[in-house]
């Protein structure tokens, strides 16, 4: 009976029972519509084949072997998960293709993900078995390729080998006389001397095998990434490929010398490729292969004189490797040069300099501060200055070769960085500068003083200490006291728009001042200087005066009060042990005491009292500092004064910014306050005002526009120009006002008067950034004139050069202590006599009124003499003349 018709009506798709103890089944696929099939009888069923063929019946233990593997793939963990499955494969085959349709609907989810897992696993053993056998199948061929090709090659040498013996015999016998007398096929030859073929095959086979290896390598990790993406709902994880990626980037970008090793390894590898293979296709031994192989990788042109297929053909692939290593090598070289030279260039190398002045930032002021420290330094035959900015160093170059002055001897280094980070300050040695000056940026004021307080604080985390100390320029004087704090002894400071605003009251009231401040704050002219002289040592201050010819002197540096400088002192101080004299001079080594010389000392005129008469003074444009600026004539001008405030700012919030500022209007008690409001550059505006009225006139650079030199002078000269328009057209009432108006103590005629009558009989100041706007006002004889940015530069370079220097500009400046001011000469001289007098004299006469004369203007003259030459020689002076002096503030 055939194995269907033994099937009964009510079996399912799968048949399980035993066949000798061993359990069997029919797989679900050898039945076809079973259910139909069971209802039909067996002898209605009929066949093309014979009734003794039966559908096959799988053995049971080849059936478990088939699925052995897959079952060990999906259930690596042991065979619980195989009991399992053999379970409700039973149940499945038991109970009807739409009984397992309804299970499969009802299953949890763990058992479709375990579905998917076997899916996957299947997949990927399949795919990793069919490519790994692909893998293996070509590396044997090519390995059989290879032996076939090296049996081929030795052949070939052998039987050319052959030949010359032969040859080599035929010769010998020829020679002989014997070669017609002896058979050439009878000869025995001798056993070569052929090297181990075994170890020939083998270098052959390891060199064909090392060339291969890289590629099987690449093409498995390829391999490996793709099968790792191609799985369907399956997290992405990082190839392989990637990874090895990543681990070479590292180690090119961690290991300083990655490129030279790594060049370095490929050429001994091809050296070493080369050797095998040469060792395996010629007769040499294994030393002459390396040492050909490296001539070959050398020099391309020596595997001209190889001879045989095989040996040419494993010498040009040397050659070519040589070819491409010494390629890459001289791009490695040119990198490496082109590198080297861009960083010198770019000023990527570090400054190897000592007792350098370092100049952190750039700004308009860096060129009038470079010429003056090149001034400072041409007395000892030039000096080094160390630039520092957020620039390529080849712009900054070429705009300093731009500037029109002589460096006489001082070399400028320039050097990209930012002063905030630690390393860029080591590139330029900042541990090793005299002098560091933090310059201010153009811009914000609030900014700028920010970033010079990070550059502070930078500067004082330096690990080596500083050898100098801190010049740093600020823009608002509120923010001076934090930078101290910050810095400490180490840092003195320079506030620009502090010292600007002083500035232009003093010469306001003082016209003529500011080519003065000009003379004595640069380097060209005379200059202060602080030295000790243990020969004055017990001497008094009045005898220290008329004691050096070359220098005047000023004040003392007290060595009892912790180095305190007092400027002006009294006569009667006398000189203690460790005191140094403050001096005006020409340079520091061009004076010394002399012997003192025997000086009258005479009389002053009986009138010596100067009464100070009430002033009205305009102010066009408004400024940061405006509420200091206000404080500082508070203090200097006498009581009911006027100080005008013309500008485009409200009234209203001019109020707040001033109480902001910390002034309170109410207790002003020498000045009141005029607000007037329009816009300077109109001429309507300005029209409105009494403009003839007013003793002196600052035009300063308005804060809208301060950050832009050019437009802050080309508003400052357009509002200066209108002015003295409108007051030429009205100079008619001016002269009327003139024979009423009687300023202190200056004729009319004199270099004063004519000064504060220039033109329209008044004093106007202003306030210029850029130095090409000073030529304008100089050839125009308007205006007196304050340039900013060139004061600023030199009272920098003069604290860098000398930080004590920085105390005695502070009192200058300030609205308590001493200060310079311009003295007619009849406040010293006889009018009516006429007298002549030595400079020593005058000196002398002006200390009766406390004050130390510095130098004079004659009438006729254009500048004034700071620290005349010959201070003993007399001359006749007229009442027109004017002195320098400094004196205690009124």
């Amino acid at each position: 009976m055939s194995t269907i018709d033994s099937v009964p009506q009510s079996s399912t798709t799968t048949t399980a029972g035993s066949d000798g103890g061993r359990d069997w089944f029919f797989p679900s696929h050898a039945f076809t519509h079973s259910s139909h099939l069971t209802r039909t009888p067996a002898r209605r069923f009929s066949s093309p084949y014979p009734r003794t063929t039966s559908l096959p019946n799988p053995s049971p233990l080849a059936v478990s072997r088939k699925y052995a593997g897959i079952r060990r793939r999906l259930y690596p963990h042991g065979d619980s998960h195989n009991d399992k499955s053999t379970t409700t494969t039973t149940n499945h085959l038991s109970n009807g293709g739409e009984k397992a349709i309804e299970q499969e609907k009802c299953q949890a989810p763990e058992v479709k993900l375990k579905s998917h897992g076997k899916k996957f696993a299947v997949l990927f053993g399949r795919r990793f078995n069919i490519r790994w056998q692909t893998a293996f199948s070509i590396i044997i061929l090519m390995t059989a390729f290879s032996l076939l090709l090296h049996k081929n090659f030795s052949l070939h040498h052998q039987v050319i080998d052959l030949q010359d013996q032969i040859s080599n015999l035929n010769i010998k016998l020829r020679d002989c006389s014997l070669m017609d007398t002896v058979d050439s096929n009878n000869f025995v030859l001798e056993d070569t001397d052929i090297p181990n073929k075994r170890w020939k095959n083998a270098a052959l086979v390891v060199s064909l095998m090392l060339v291969l290896l890289p590629l099987v390598f690449f093409k498995y990790i390829d391999y490996i990434s793709n099968s790792r993406r191609s799985i369907d709902n399956v997290t992405e994880e990082m190839c392989l490929s990637k990874q090895l990626a990543y681990r070479v980037d590292v180690f090119l970008s961690f290991i300083p010398y990655a490129k030279p090793l790594a060049l370095l390894v490929a050429t001994i590898l091809v050296i070493c490729l080369g050797a095998f293979a040469l060792f395996g296709v010629t007769k040499d031994s294994l030393a002459d292969s390396f040492w050909l192989s490296w001539t070959y990788v050398a020099d391309s042109g020596n595997h001209a004189n190889s001879e045989g297929t095989g040996p040419r053909l494993v010498s040009v692939s040397v050659s070519f490797g040589g070819m491409l290593i010494f390629a890459m090598m001289l791009g490695l070289v040119s990198d490496a040069i082109s590198e080297k030279f861009d960083s010198l260039r770019k000023g990527k190398s570090e400054v190897v300099e000592q007792n350098h002045t370092l100049i952190l930032g750039w700004s308009d002021k860096l060129g009038s501060l470079l010429n003056q420290l090149a001034i400072a330094n041409e007395s000892l035959g030039g000096g080094t200055v160390v630039v520092m900015a957020e620039r390529d160093k080849e712009e900054m170059e070429v705009d300093i070769s731009k500037m029109e002055f002589d460096f006489k001897g001082t070399s400028v280094i320039c050097r990209s960085g930012s002063p905030l980070i630690l390393a860029d300050l080591k590139k330029v040695s900042v541990s090793k500068a005299r002098a560091i000056v933090v310059l201010a940026e153009d811009g914000n004021a609030d900014q700028s003083d920010a970033r010079a307080l990070r550059t502070v604080l930078s500067l004082t985390g330096v690990k080596e200490g500083l050898r100098g100390h801190i010049v740093v320029e600020l823009s608002d004087l509120d923010n001076e006291v934090l930078v101290k704090l910050v810095g400490g002894d180490l840092v003195e400071t320079v506030v620009a728009h502090d010292v600007i605003g002083r500035l232009m009251i003093q010469c306001a009231r003082q016209p003529g001042l500011a080519q003065i401040w000009e003379d004595i704050l640069g380097f060209e002219n005379c200059e202060f200087y602080i030295k000790r002289w243990t020969q004055l040592d017990g001497m008094p201050f009045e005898d220290v005066l008329i004691s050096f010819p070359e220098a005047i002197p000023c004040g003392v540096k007290v060595a009892s009060r912790g180095g305190k400088i007092i400027l002006n002192p009294e006569d009667s101080y006398v000189l203690q042990e460790g005191d140094e004299v403050l001096v005006i001079a020409e340079d520091d080594d061009s004076y010394a005491p002399g012997p003192l010389p025997m000086v009258q000392r005479g009389n002053l005129p009986k009138n010596l009292t100067i009464q100070r008469s009430p002033e009205r003074i305009l102010f066009c444009g408004w400024r940061r500092d405006m509420e200091d600026m206000i404080m500082v004539l508070e203090a200097f001008l006498a009581p009911g004064s006027e100080l005008w405030m013309f500008n485009e700012v409200s009234e209203k919030e001019r109020d707040r910014k001033l109480t902001d500022g910390g002034l309170d209007v109410s207790r002003l008690e020498n000045i009141a306050l005029v607000n007037r409001e329009g816009n300077a550059v109109i001429r309507r505006h300005l029209e409105s005002l009494p403009l003839e009225s007013f003793d002196s006139i600052l035009i300063l650079a308005d804060e809208s526009v301060e950050d832009s030199a050019i437009q802050a002078d080309s508003r400052s000269l357009a509002t200066l120009l209108l002015i003295r328009d409108i007051q030429a057209k009205r100079l008619p009432y001016r002269e009327a006002m003139v024979s009423q108006i009687h300023r202190g103590s200056f004729s009319q005629g004199s270099w004063i008067g004519e000064m504060q009558q220039a033109s329209d009989k008044s004093v106007i100041i202003s306030e210029i950034l850029d130095p090409r706007t000073k030529n304008l006002l100089t050839m125009s004889k308007i205006s007196d004139y304050v340039l900013s940015n060139e004061l600023v530069s030199m009272a920098l370079a003069m604290v860098a050069e000398d930080r004590q220097i920085n105390e005695v500009l502070e009192e200058l400046f300030a609205e308590e202590g001493n200060e310079m001011q311009i003295r007619g000469a009849d406040l010293y001289i006889c009018e009516a006599e006429g007298e002549e007098l030595s400079f020593y004299e005058v000196l002398l006469r002006a200390r009766q009124r406390r004050e130390i004369v510095i130098g004079y203007r004659l009438a006729n003259a254009e500048k004034a003499v700071i620290n005349p030459p010959n201070k003993t020689a007399k001359q006749r002076w007229s009442v027109k003349d004017v002195f320098v002096v400094i004196t205690e503030k009124e």
